[in-house]
């Protein structure tokens, strides 16, 4: 679905991402993970179209996308979330999930001002769409209030669910699990799972959690210093002496692994 070949990106003197190659497969939960500053947030920065890359170029289903925006990205498929949670906070859950569709008629303001039958259309589509969406996820019991006004899992559940307005073809999640307590990452773990197994989701996680990524990934990419480290099983990444080394350094190899991080 993604492929990121020889992709660079500096900033001045410093290369954030240094001739990173990885694939991510269709139809695959990818774990992406490394120490902090390995290069992971910019990576997902330039694959979906945040940052330009120095360098490299980015294949979306073996098309060349380098370069192009996140607007236009979304519209191919492509989509991500944020570390910290981006929902509008004075509108509600209900009204969060609606104004994702693109190109809604209501959009144009001739449309809007003669509220024309298409509009009233989509609206009552948009509606049972988000209706499915808050059921999915178990966010019923709040569909009605002000996003500002969620948990931090909820928030984060909620931007789960504004990529189910549309036709994701593959989403990028950015530390989905960061500040969520255990309850509600359960239940992201679980609307992740029957996305991909039920929908067809394709995802690429970025995450410290390993035993998050553990029951959710396969495979696990390990970024260090700009470049991909290794890859493999979660199992096989835990036991893999070059990761350990590079979460902890020379020296505590046989001490423990990068779930300590």
């Amino acid at each position: 679905m993604i492929k990121v070949l020889d992709v660079t990106k500096t900033f001045g003197g410093v290369r954030a991402v240094d001739s990173a190659c990885l694939t991510i497969e269709a139809g695959t939960i990818t774990g992406l993970i490394g120490p902090n500053g390995a290069g992971k947030t910019t990576l997902f920065n330039v694959i979906a179209g945040n940052l330009e890359p120095t360098s490299g170029k980015i294949l979306l289903d073996d098309e060349d996308v380098t370069g192009r925006k996140p607007h236009e990205l979304f519209q191919k498929g492509l989509l991500r979330t944020f570390q910290i949670a981006h929902e509008f906070p004075t509108l509600t859950v209900m009204e969060n999930l609606m104004m994702v569709p693109p190109a809604q008629a209501g959009e144009r303001l001739i449309s809007a001002l003669l509220r024309s039958p298409k509009i009233r259309q989509q609206e009552k589509a948009n509606h049972q769409k988000a209706e499915e969406v808050v059921e999915f996820l178990g966010l019923t019991h709040v569909a009605q209030e002000e996003a500002g006004k969620l948990s931090g899992g909820q928030r984060k559940l909620l931007e789960l669910g504004r990529t189910m307005m549309t036709d994701a073809k593959v989403v990028l999640l950015d530390e989905v699990g960061a500040g969520v307590n255990r309850t509600l990452l359960n239940s992201l773990g679980d609307a992740i799972l029957r996305l991909n197994q039920e929908h067809g989701y394709t995802f690429c996680m970025i995450e410290h959690d390993m035993d998050f990524i553990g029951r959710l990934c396969d495979p696990v990419i390990v970024m260090a210093d700009g470049s991909v480290l290794a890859q493999g099983s979660a199992e096989e990444i835990r036991n893999n002496e070059d990761v350990i080394e590079a979460y902890l350094g020379r020296g505590m190899k046989n001490k423990t692994g990068p779930e300590a991080s």
